[in-house]
């Protein structure tokens, strides 16, 4: 069944389709890259035939027509004609479309897994703009467009427009587009071939028995038999994958079990001659001792020490020096030799010590450790692990360092007769274990009397640890004595200086060398230097943009300060600590990296050592000579707030979000000591008390003592005790 229209298309619109389709030919195949590669002899004579014998149909059904439209003209009849559509697909009425939308006819192509690799490899210029797929029954605009029949007709009957160009366009607009449906039926039958010649033998085996074809049972045993003798075969393999995989295993669990057992001889080597390094200046020290009582004796003239000088010298000084001389000699450094022997001393060795003192009528063995001893042991059976790390580390570093100084060797022993780690460790025990609590020495309130308490945002000493000030968004800088606020009572603490601001302070410095000097950064960006002995600032900067954050006056030239702000003049929130060279600002000399979240502080701890806190909960020690992690502290809370880091030699403070003081050892990971500031010591009255947090603390210079303030407004002076 045909379909016309009454405006048939004209003569120029036919000439038009047969040039458009001279240049589509040319330009469809030279810039469609996947059928390029199509375009062999055969294929392009072929093309160029379909191509020339269309060309010469349209152009005799042109002069067909005009025949016949003479002819019609002369017997007064002028039929309607237009564009021939295919009978197999008849456009529906618009009464029967009002009804009825119609649908994309059945695909009369080989199968959907065709269009499926034709999809994978067709050109954009294939796809119908409509659907998005491979055009079925093309049919081409006057503006150039190819599209499915029943996609455009669908869309006619909607607008009067191209889709993609949006032209002006009706049904007697377009074309069959016959080369188009030419050349999608070869890359079909192109893509079937080609995808039989690259299938498997298994999916052309499948393919075989789902299409029906007729086999033998004998034909079937065999292909049984064949694919059984296959599986054991693969099965066997995997089988033996399976075991080289587990053997793989086993010899790398035994290679890193022979290391760490390696690892824990040298360790127990370590340990044994420690303990005789140890026991030897033990009975050295015992030596010393005995002299001293035996000179003290003489010096009062004692006539029972008088007469036992020599014998006590000669009966007991040569037990010592034998048992002394009786301990194996242990070259420090050399944990991995075989040939030493550091046995248990023999029992003549504690025969001197085993004896009643003649001179104190104690038994040695017997003394009753003082209750500052069992403190110590028991905080050292706390942090047992973490001790047992700290020897090992420094133990191991030593030693590595004895082989690279192998002209050094005999050195590794320090004058006491220690090996250097195991000094190094006696110094980090000793000062661990020296103290394990913090006590309060005094307390003060930064609030004043007619207002609420505010936030201290930062505390710091002055160059002689004789004054201290304190700031917060109370906007004012407060100075005290600290001599006077641990001996005065409490409640009767008032500063000797007090200064107003304009804005709320974020930090304070105060001059290394001018005693009166003091820098406050604000929240408005300006940094400002003030003279606390006429109580008037000296100098503002406002270079900043943004909120100040930070300031300090450099240690070694006293004009200089460094400040951090919001601005990213100076600073960083990409969770990195940047370590920088003055002489070269243009970029960091290291970065550190390891925290999850922004670096609220930074403090040198020592020349080559640099403490930094971050709101990821923990601190961070950093060796900026080697670019190299020393050590990592948790136990407080930080996510959210500045709870302030303070160093002191050995010792790093910082506050937390539970209303706590944090004291770590350098050398342990965990806290040594911690104070928190209950909330019954705070204002009743006042809500929201449980969400106080350390805002600030500060360590008095070489001194156990510090001062801590929190977000309530209280301050108090802290001091580590045992």
């Amino acid at each position: 069944m045909t379909k016309t229209v009454t405006n048939p298309p004209s003569t120029s619109h036919r000439h038009s389709a047969v040039l458009f389709f001279h240049h589509f030919f040319f330009f469809f195949f030279i810039r469609t890259p996947k059928l390029k590669s199509l375009t062999t002899k055969p294929h392009l004579l072929l093309l160029l035939l379909l191509c020339h014998s269309f060309i010469g149909s349209s152009n005799a059904l042109i002069r067909t027509q005009k025949k016949k439209k003479q002819k019609k003209k002369k017997m007064g009849e002028i039929p309607s004609t237009g564009a021939l559509v295919p009978a197999v697909k008849p456009e529906p009425s618009p009464e029967s479309a009002a009804v009825e939308p119609s649908l994309p006819p059945e695909p009369q192509f080989q199968t959907t897994v065709d269009e499926d690799v034709i999809m994978e490899d067709a050109d954009k210029d294939m796809l119908c703009p409509i659907c998005m797929q491979i055009i079925k029954d093309a049919f081409l605009t006057a503006c150039g467009h190819s599209f499915c029949y029943m996609c455009i007709v669908t869309h006619l009957h909607n607008k009067s427009n191209c889709p993609c160009c949006s032209h002006y366009l009706t049904v007697s607009h377009m074309f069959p587009n016959f080369l188009l449906d030419k050349i999608l039926q070869f890359l079909k039958k192109n893509s079937s071939s080609q995808m039989a010649n690259t299938a498997s033998p298994f999916q052309n085996l499948r393919q075989a028995l789902e299409q029906g074809h007729d086999m033998s049972i004998k034909e079937l045993d065999g292909l049984l038999s064949l694919l059984s003798e296959k599986k054991r075969k693969m099965e066997q393999e995997e089988a033996e994958t399976n075991m080289q995989l587990i053997l793989s295993f086993l010899h790398c669990l035994k290679r890193q079990k022979l290391e760490e057992l390696n690892e824990i001889q040298s360790d127990l080597q370590y340990i044994k001659e420690d303990i005789n390094s140890v026991e030897r200046h033990k009975i050295e020290l015992y030596r010393g001792k005995e002299r001293f009582l035996v000179r003290t004796r003489i010096l009062v003239n004692d006539p029972l020490a008088t007469n036992s000088w020599p014998s006590s010298i000669d009966e007991h000084g040569s037990a010592i020096i034998n048992g002394a001389h009786s301990v194996p000699v242990v070259q420090m450094g050399s944990g991995n030799s075989q040939s030493q022997k550091p046995d248990v001393m023999p029992q003549t060795k504690f025969q001197g010590l085993q004896r009643k003192d003649a001179y104190s009528g104690l038994d040695l063995q017997s003394v009753t450790p003082s209750a500052m001893v069992v403190a110590r042991k028991r905080q050292i059976y706390s942090q047992f692990n973490e001790l047992q790390k700290c020897y090992l580390r420094k133990r191991r570093y030593w030693n590595r360092q004895s082989h690279k100084w192998e002209e050094r060797d005999r050195n590794t022993v320090s004058r006491e007769g220690y090996n250097l780690g195991l000094e190094d460790f006696q110094s980090v025990l000793s000062t661990f274990t020296r103290y394990s609590r913090l006590r309060v020495l005094a307390e003060l309130r930064h609030g004043d009397l007619f207002q609420s308490p505010n936030i201290v945002s930062s505390i710091e000493f002055d160059r002689d640890d004789e004054l201290f000030a304190t700031a917060g968004v109370s906007r004012r800088i407060k100075v005290f004595e600290f001599s006077s606020v641990v001996n005065e009572p409490e409640d009767v603490h008032c500063p000797i200086v007090e200064m107003p601001t304009r804005s709320k302070l974020s930090c304070l410095s105060w001059n290394k060398n001018m005693k009166n000097h003091i820098a406050s950064s604000d929240y408005e960006g300006i940094v400002t230097v003030w003279d606390i002995t006429t109580c008037q600032s000296v100098m503002e900067y406002e270079e900043h943009e943004k909120r100040a954050w930070s300031v300090d006056f450099s240690h070694t030239e006293p004009s200089m300060l460094v400040s951090g702000s919001d601005d990213c003049k100076v600073g960083s929130a990409d969770h990195h600590t940047h370590y920088y060279d003055l002489r070269n600002i243009s970029q960091p000399l290291h970065t550190f990296s390891g925290t999850s979240k922004a670096v609220s502080y930074v403090k040198f701890l020592s020349n080559y050592e640099l403490a930094s806190a971050s709101t990821d909960s923990t601190l961070r020690l950093w060796d900026v000579k080697e670019n190299l992690p020393l050590g990592t502290y948790r136990g407080h809370t930080n996510e959210k707030n500045f709870v302030g880091l303070s160093v002191n030699s050995e010792y790093i403070a910082c506050g937390s979000e539970t209303n706590e003081v944090y004291v770590y050892h350098k050398a342990i990971s965990k806290p040594m000591a911690r104070y928190k500031i209950d909330s019954s010591e705070l204002n009743e009255n006042e809500d929201g008390s449980g969400s106080y947090f350390i805002s600030a603390v500060s360590w008095k210079r070489d001194s156990p003592t510090m001062l801590a303030a929190n977000s309530q407004g209280t301050l108090k002076v802290l001091v580590l005790a045992a």
